[in-house]
């Protein structure tokens, strides 16, 4: 018993090291959560998922952050990266947002969104967040 308790921890450590390495899958980061705005025309931005992207929230109670740290509208100005990405909340008020936009003058903006799924003509479309299992399950 103790022998396969080994031979699957060791085999559980191999998978797990096998996954970490692969460059095809973006690398989670820390960050702060929203609630986004979903956009039926929306497509993927790879870059803003890298280390070194320069991401701006808002959250639904207005408060800014650069990555994870608090910052002031008037140090958004102030920011080096050439792109900013700017993920707001669905509940932020335009205007707030609008406000953002304006302290990033003379950077280049992406606003991001949150993609819907789209569904081929006669299929049953789940509700959000569910996902339906196979019938031979």
């Amino acid at each position: 018993m103790k022998s396969i308790l080994e031979v699957c921890l060791i085999a559980l450590g191999m998978v797990g090291i096998v996954t970490a390495q692969d460059p095809t899958k973006p690398v989670l980061r820390e960050g702060i959560s929203v609630q986004m705005p979903v956009l039926s025309e929306a497509v993927a931005i790879p870059a803003a998922d890298e280390l070194d992207a320069t991401v701006v929230t808002v959250t639904a109670e207005g408060k800014l952050f650069v990555g994870v740290q608090p910052v002031e509208l008037q140090a958004l100005a102030g920011l080096l990266a050439q792109t900013v990405y700017v993920k707001a909340d669905a509940r932020v008020p335009y205007q707030q947002v609008l406000t953002v936009l304006d302290a990033l003058h003379g950077h280049s903006v992406v606003l991001l969104t949150a993609p819907t799924t789209k569904v081929a003509s006669g299929e049953i479309t789940p509700p959000y967040g569910v996902r339906w299992l196979p019938s031979n399950w």
